[in-house]
C-alpha cells in the first residue's frame, strides 16, 4: 500500500528540484542585460539609406585580432553592392554590424549621415531586412515562417514574396501548401528551402535596406540564377548588400568589393575586376571552368 505513494512522492521531489535549477537558469537569462541598446537621448532615423563606413576597423570582443581592418566604403542610395572574399575574410561581419548585432566602433558607421550607434535601434532594425546564410525557422507554418517579419501580410504577398525567392512552386507541391508545419528549425525542409523561406521573408518585409548574406549558398548554381535574375526589380528598388561566394550572384552589382583577411583588396564593377586578373579574376576563372 506504501509503495507507491512513496515512489510517487520521491518523484515529485525529484521534478521539483529540476523544476527550481531550470527556473534559475532562466531567471539568470532574463536578467541578462544586452550588450547593444539605444542610446539615452537617439538623433531621430534618417531619410536616406546611405552607408558609409570610416576608417572602420572591428574586433570580436571576445578575439584580440581584427576581424575588419581600415574599411573605407560608400554605398549609396538605391545602389547594390557585392561584396566576395574567401571563407573567414569578414564578409557576414560587415553586415552584422549594420543592424547593430555588434557594435561598431564610434564613428565608422553612419546611415544617412549620422553615426549608427547614435539611432533607436529597435527603428534602425526596422529599416533593414537580412536574410543569413543560416536562417532560423520556427515550428510554425510556412506562411508563419514567411510571414514572420511582417504578420499582417495578405497571402498575395506572401506568394509573392516567396514566387521572387523560387520557392512557390514546391510549396505548391506540398499537400498542405502554405500551411505545411516545417518542424523545429525547418527540420522537415531541405537546406536550399530553408533559405529560399529565409529570402522571402527578407522580400516581404519591405525594408528600405536589404542584406542577403550567402543566402543561396545550398542551391545549385543554376537555381541561384535564377533567384538572383528574379530578385533584379526588388534589388533596384532598394538599398541593396550582396554577399556570395559565386560570382555569378553579384556580377551585375553596381559596385563589387572584395575582401581578403578584413581589408578591402579590390572594388569595382565586374567588367573591372575582371581586367585587374587579381583575387576576383581568379575566383571568376576558377568559378567558370568549374562550370564546364
Amino acid at each position: 500500500m506504501l509503495v507507491w505513494p512513496m515512489m510517487a512522492l520521491g518523484f515529485i521531489v525529484n521534478l521539483l528540484q529540476r523544476g527550481a535549477a531550470s527556473m534559475k537558469r532562466i531567471q539568470r537569462l532574463l536578467s541578462e542585460e544586452p550588450e547593444v541598446r539605444s542610446p539615452p537621448r537617439p538623433k531621430p532615423i534618417p531619410p536616406s539609406t546611405r552607408l558609409e563606413f570610416r576608417n572602420l576597423t572591428f574586433a570580436y570582443p571576445s578575439g584580440n585580432a581584427p576581424v575588419l581592418r581600415g574599411i573605407n566604403l560608400v554605398v549609396e542610395e538605391g545602389m547594390t553592392l557585392g561584396v566576395v572574399g574567401l571563407t573567414g575574410s569578414g564578409k557576414t561581419t560587415l553586415v552584422r554590424l549594420i543592424p547593430r548585432l555588434y557594435d561598431p566602433p564610434p564613428g565608422t558607421l553612419f546611415l544617412g549621415g549620422t553615426d549608427v550607434r547614435e539611432l533607436p535601434l529597435e527603428e534602425l532594425r526596422r529599416r533593414i531586412a537580412m536574410a543569413p546564410q543560416d536562417v532560423f525557422l520556427f515550428s510554425a507554418t510556412i506562411r508563419e515562417n514567411i510571414a514572420f517579419g511582417r504578420p499582417d501580410a495578405t497571402e498575395e504577398e506572401i506568394v509573392e514574396a516567396a514566387t521572387l525567392a523560387g520557392l512557390w512552386d514546391e510549396i505548391r507541391s506540398f499537400p498542405d501548401g502554405l500551411d505545411t508545419v516545417v518542424g523545429e528549425r525547418g527540420i522537415s525542409l531541405s537546406g536550399g528551402q530553408r533559405q529560399r523561406v529565409g529570402l522571402a521573408r527578407a522580400i516581404l518585409m519591405d525594408a528600405p535596406i536589404l542584406i542577403l548574406d550567402d543566402t543561396l549558398s545550398a542551391v545549385d548554381a543554376k537555381v541561384e540564377e535564377e533567384i538572383i535574375g528574379n530578385l533584379r526589380g526588388v534589388l533596384r528598388e532598394r538599398t541593396s548588400i550582396v554577399i556570395s561566394h559565386r560570382i555569378s550572384a553579384v556580377r551585375d552589382a553596381d559596385w563589387i568589393i572584395v575582401l581578403d583577411a578584413g581589408r578591402i583588396v579590390e572594388e569595382g564593377d565586374h567588367r573591372d575586376l575582371v581586367r585587374k586578373g587579381g583575387l576576383y579574376a581568379r575566383l571568376y576563372e576558377l568559378q567558370m571552368s568549374l562550370a564546364g
